[in-house]
């Protein structure tokens, strides 16, 4: 056993891949497929707002097979060993997450054993143990031995409606064929290996471990992993939200790419909108190709915190996450390294209630967020926070000209004196962002204490 070498595939434009403020997704494709063909579509509905990077299984998508058979565990370790050699992203950073199948079982194992690395994740028609391990035994046999063509009609049975590949035959956009051709293609010892690791995966007993805000889909018409299978681990991982997605089978991501690219913005944004009585349940959402309106009910529902029952230490941690994505890693470093004896409660406190309770509620985006802190501290003229969260307000997608507004904005409803001191604060900030990053070849200024350090402070 050994952890395997992952293949990345960038698909971003270049311009958003070259854009280190916006955050970044990570996509895990099922097994016999390739990204492209099954994650296309959903790229191509959240252009521009994320750096989107996706990871081939290893034997698929053009990558080789595995040197040796892996655990779902090693493959995970796999994948973040890619994303960290990627040069522009800095080092451990975090990213948000979907996958389906076999991606999602990554994705589940990243969040319990990296829990600082995933913002949040999207686990579509996957689970913490899929199938009998003897069954899956059997394919990798038989695939090793006689090629994945042997899977292709067994596939196309349990990955699409026959609805779906009927129209989409009529429409020849050519998702169906994608998806069989890239099966086809897979090599089989790779194929294999994957089966071998699926059998062997078991997550069950670790589900109540996750702190990451999580949403699990279902395809209504999914055989491989029924709906209630995905409801029933839903309800033991802290605070996630159980999605049944309409006229949908295992590929959710090729059938329904609007309504699943809808709930990964709703998880990254934490919209508001209408909830149910039940938490963890609001079926019905249609949304598909050439069914209706995508993003209707379910791109418009909130993202729970991560559970109002939650303990002091989950609370913290979430506090900890959300302090950490919003002000970066090296200033929350700095900021626990010069922790003491003295104001060690003081940082507690901050992390849990300032971070923990009140920045992972979700009936506001951290944009807005951002704007009204912005706001209320020109107000008091906390000019050392107020530098600390214009950093923060371009990590959460705040644009230099949107702050240039709010200070306007603020130049009448609080005072001039009190807006030409932010533009002068804010301005500092950006001399030092424009400096920083014309050194940033040299490691050592970098992560460099500036003067809007929180110290001892949010």
């Amino acid at each position: 056993m050994s952890v395997p070498s992952i293949r990345l595939v960038e698909l971003s434009a270049p311009a958003a891949a070259q854009d280190e403020q916006r955050p970044v997704l990570l996509l895990g494709p099922a097994l016999g497929t390739a990204l492209v063909p099954l994650w296309g579509g959903v790229a191509r509905e959240l252009e521009g707002r994320f750096r989107i990077i996706g990871w081939e299984l290893p034997g698929h998508g053009g990558a080789p097979a595995g040197s040796d058979d892996f655990s779902i565990e090693e493959l995970a370790q796999g994948v973040l060993a890619a994303v960290d050699a990627v040069e522009e992203l800095p080092a451990e950073s975090p990213f948000w997450y979907a996958g389906c199948s076999v991606g999602g079982a990554v994705g589940l194992q990243l969040l319990v054993d990296a829990p600082q690395r995933v913002r949040g994740a999207v686990i579509t028609a996957s689970a913490p143990q899929l199938g009998d391990p003897e069954q899956w035994r059997e394919r990798a046999a038989l695939v090793e031995a006689a090629g994945t063509p042997t899977q292709v009609i067994g596939s196309a049975q349990r990955w699409l409606t026959q609805d779906f590949i009927e129209r989409d035959a009529a429409a020849g956009t050519g998702i169906t064929t994608g998806l069989l051709h890239a099966l086809q293609s897979a090599d089989r010892h790779g194929y294999a290996q994957v089966c071998r690791a699926i059998a062997a995966f078991d997550l069950t007993g670790r589900l109540g471990e996750i702190v990451a805000p999580v949403i699990a889909v279902a395809g209504e018409q999914d055989p491989s992993v029924e709906a209630q299978a995905v409801r029933d681990w839903a309800q033991q991982v802290p605070g996630a939200r159980f999605e049944l997605i309409e006229q949908a089978a295992h590929m959710i991501p090729a059938q329904q790419p609007a309504a699943l690219a809808g709930l990964i913005k709703e998880l990254a944004a934490q919209t508001p909108g209408s909830a149910s009585t039940d938490p963890l349940r609001r079926e019905g959402a249609p949304s598909s190709v050439g069914d209706s309106a995508p993003g209707s009910a379910s791109a418009q529902a909130p993202a729970p915190r991560a559970g109002g029952d939650r303990t002091a230490s989950q609370t913290h941690a979430d506090g900890m996450r959300v302090r950490r994505e919003v002000l970066s890693d090296a200033h929350v470093d700095r900021s626990e390294a010069n922790k003491d004896e003295f104001t060690a409660e003081w940082q507690d406190f901050i992390s849990r209630y300032a971070w923990g309770e009140i920045w992972t509620r979700p009936g506001l985006d951290r944009p807005m967020r951002s704007a009204i802190t912005l706001t209320a501290l020109i107000a008091a003229g906390h000019w050392g926070e107020f530098e600390m969260h214009v950093r923060a307000a371009l990590r959460n997608g705040l644009t230099r000209e949107q702050i240039k507004e709010i200070l306007l904005q603020s130049s009448i409803y609080l005072s001039v004196p009190s807006a030409n001191n932010a533009f002068s604060h804010a301005k500092a900030v950006f001399d030092r962002l424009d400096a920083e990053a014309a050194s940033a070849s040299s490691p050592a200024t970098t992560d460099r204490a500036s003067s809007d350090d929180e110290g001892v402070t949010s």
